[in-house]
């Protein structure tokens, strides 16, 4: 366990270092107050301050986690070894960086509760971030900092144990169209054909014929093959799914169709079913709960995982639904065509309200890269 020496005691002092040394490193944290306790403590303990107590392990603090809501505050990015930080603080602290701070600041999506510029879809764009403008985006920036905080403590405590993480492998698979031409209805499969020719694809109307007169089995009907591989690999899988509204005019399944719902059914058999919320839904909060009530019907299961569409969120309100409706876990936290860590960590956070200053049970997980994002780059570089 590790003891910390605080002057005062807040939510996001408490949130910063439960994250840092409990959720990266592993280690139990206990905070206190006071000088007593501290001085009488004899095991690994470090204070956290404007100043020095005396000659114990200290990190300076730079006063943003003292602070409550949102303002403009100026951020000095600087070189430190193979990485970048920010919220330098004096020679007195054993880090040349106030890293608690500045992990706050990435967690908790501070600079996006900032006056920003939106793109079209009204998103955050990478472009405007911190990372992006200082070249560090590509970094989780937090872990590396927790590394480095880790590797003073080791040096001053041999004695602190910290447990040996162990790499997981976690498949998603976001399937927005089941299918490329079954199941879709009439009306749906005559705008795939005029959309086919409109476009000079011949090869795409022999292949969507010969999968309605069912002499070819379709090709994005692989849901069969991923379950058996999964299982076979013991790796979790999610799977989502988009039941929101498609337009009548737009060729896509109908997920009113009960073809449709037999798949979700199935999916959720065997493995963890998610929901893709429409785009539409993230500003609509009765939609929202329209959408998680009925994929609850379908699977006759609690909704745990969630993402949106598009990766649309708009801090804080689309979390804050999600909260509301007591969605467990986010997967939402990535640029759609920019690849890096956009809250600075490769590790699942709890979701930090500026506004209300508290911790909420909605974990997020960071997402470094996805398949658009991927698809934009030359693949020998973004390896």
């Amino acid at each position: 366990m590790l003891f910390i020496f605080i002057p005062r005691a807040n939510p996001r002092i408490t949130y910063v270092f439960k994250h840092i040394c409990t959720r990266i490193l592993g280690v139990e944290v206990t905070l206190s107050s006071s000088v007593e306790e501290f001085v009488a403590y004899s095991g690994a303990k470090i204070s956290y301050a404007k100043q020095p107590l005396g000659n114990e392990l200290f990190f300076q603090a730079n006063g943003l986690l003292e602070r409550q809501g949102v303002e403009s505050i100026e951020v000095i990015v600087k070189p430190w070894d193979e990485t970048q930080c920010f919220f330098a603080v004096s020679d007195k602290s054993a880090l040349p960086f106030d890293i608690f701070s500045a992990s706050f600041y990435l967690l908790s999506r501070y600079e996006e509760y900032l006056p920003h510029v939106k793109d079209a879809l009204g998103r955050y764009p990478a472009k405007e971030s911190l990372g992006y403008k200082h070249g560090f985006l590509l970094q989780p920036v937090v872990d590396i900092w927790a590394l480095k905080f880790k590797r003073i403590l080791t040096e001053n405590f041999p004695d602190l144990i910290f447990p040996e993480k162990k790499r997981t492998i976690h498949t998603l698979i976001e399937a927005r169209q089941p299918y490329a031409y079954a199941h879709k209805g009439p009306l749906r499969s005559l705008l795939g054909y005029i959309s086919d020719l409109s476009k000079f694809q011949f090869k795409s109307i022999v292949e969507r014929t010969q999968v309605l007169l069912r002499v070819r089995r379709d090709p994005f009907d692989t849901f069969k093959w991923i379950v058996t591989s999964s299982k076979k690999n013991r790796s979790p899988l999610t799977v989502f799914f988009l039941l929101g509204e498609n337009p009548t005019f737009e060729e896509s399944i109908n997920s009113h169709r009960s073809r449709f719902t037999d798949l979700v059914k199935f999916m959720s058999d065997y493995t963890q079913v998610g929901l893709l919320f429409s785009v539409e839904s993230s500003v609509k909060y009765d939609m929202l709960r329209h959408e998680k009530r009925r994929m609850e019907s379908i699977t006759h299961r609690n909704l745990e995982p969630a993402m949106n569409a598009r990766f649309r969120v708009n801090l804080p309100d689309i979390y804050r639904d999600f909260v509301e409706l007591e969605v467990k876990r986010d997967y939402t936290m990535v640029y759609e065509n920019t690849p890096g860590f956009r809250a600075g960590t490769c590790t699942p956070f709890l979701f930090y309200d500026l506004d209300f200053e508290i911790k909420t049970p909605l974990t997020v997980h960071p997402i470094a890269l996805t398949t658009g994002a991927y698809q934009q780059k030359n693949p020998e570089k973004t390896l």
